[in-house]
C-alpha cells in the first residue's frame, strides 16, 4: 500500500517517492526479462528524489535537473558537509 500523498514540495512527500523508486530498483533485480538500465534508472531516481528531498527540507533552491553531481555541489555550497563514499 502506497503512503498517504503529500503536497509536491513536501520532503517527506519526496522521500517517499524516493523509497519507491528505490523498492523498485530492488524487486526489478530479481525478475526475469528486465533491464539492467532500467534498474540504474530506478536507484538514481531514488537518489536524485532523496537529495531534493534534504534541499526542500533546509529550504535551499535547487535547479530542476537529474544530475546528482550538480545537486550534490548545491548542497556543499549551501554549507552541508557531504559525506566521501
Amino acid at each position: 500500500m502506497p503512503p498517504e500523498r503529500r503536497a509536491p514540495d513536501d520532503p517527506v512527500e519526496w522521500l517517499n517517492r524516493a523509497r519507491s523508486s528505490l523498492a523498485r530498483a530492488r524487486a526489478g533485480a530479481g525478475l526475469p526479462g528486465v533491464y539492467l538500465e532500467d534498474l540504474c534508472f530506478d536507484a538514481q531516481q531514488a537518489a536524485e528524489k532523496a537529495i531534493k528531498a534534504l534541499l526542500l527540507h533546509r529550504a535551499i533552491a535547487f535547479p530542476f535537473v537529474h544530475d546528482l553531481a550538480e545537486l550534490v555541489t548545491v548542497l556543499q555550497r549551501s554549507g552541508e558537509e557531504v559525506p566521501r563514499a
